[in-house]
């Protein structure tokens, strides 16, 4: 983002004292006047630079529809637009087991905005969800998953996991019991699944859901 100019700097200053000691925003003959600007065009073209920098909002037909963005909306606002590339590895049943996106071939990429992912982006991967095993948790058929790869978990983790015996990836919560890993579904309908823990490959934990519209 381009730093703003020293007129839209005092243009931003006059609306915040004007607003603050009135009650209500300035005109732009009022912002104008103020700023030394005699053509009423001049400052709506910096208005609405503010407002594509994210400083202020505008209602159209409204003589003094103009308002600021508060510091903290603004940081929320830059912060959504700000987006991740998160390679796309394929869907969460059938196929081969996931690698480390580090070394994985990637033909595809999703852009995720930053809000929705942790601090640290290092080893996500994104999966298309099949299937309805895990609605109960919010996820459902045709949702992508985001994951960070790790061949490691806790009970209770939601994971992706590779069954070498049964040559399929599937996206359940991980419990360890006794000499044997339960697979957990969430949905209410399907019974949880035993295997042994020599079968199990952790491919990655969901660290957010991003949900289809279709």
């Amino acid at each position: 983002m381009k730093p703003l100019s020293e007129r839209q700097t005092k243009m931003l200053d006059f609306i915040k004292a004007f607003t603050l000691e009135n009650g209500f925003p300035p005109t732009v003959r009022d912002i104008g006047e103020a700023v030394s600007i005699s053509s009423t065009s001049v400052v709506d073209y910096n208005l609405k630079a503010l407002q594509r920098k994210g400083l202020l909002r505008r209602a159209k037909g409204v003589s003094r529809g103009l308002q600021l963005v508060e510091e903290g909306q603004r940081r929320q606002n830059i912060t959504h637009l700000i987006s991740v590339r998160v390679p796309m590895l394929g869907h969460i049943a059938a196929g081969s087991p996931i690698d480390n996106p580090e070394g994985a071939y990637i033909d595809e990429y999703l852009n995720v905005p930053s809000d929705m992912l942790p601090k640290q982006t290092e080893g996500l991967y994104a999966l298309k969800v099949k299937g309805n095993s895990m609605i109960d948790a919010l996820i459902n058929d045709g949702d992508t998953v985001i994951m960070r790869y790790t061949q490691e978990a806790n009970n209770g983790d939601m994971v992706a996991v590779w069954l070498t015996d049964r040559d399929e990836m599937t996206l359940k919560r991980l419990y360890r019991e006794d000499k044997q890993i339960r697979l957990q579904p969430e949905n209410t309908t399907m019974k949880p699944f035993y295997v042994d823990p020599g079968v199990v490959q952790v491919q990655g934990k969901v660290v957010a859901v991003m949900r289809s519209v279709n």
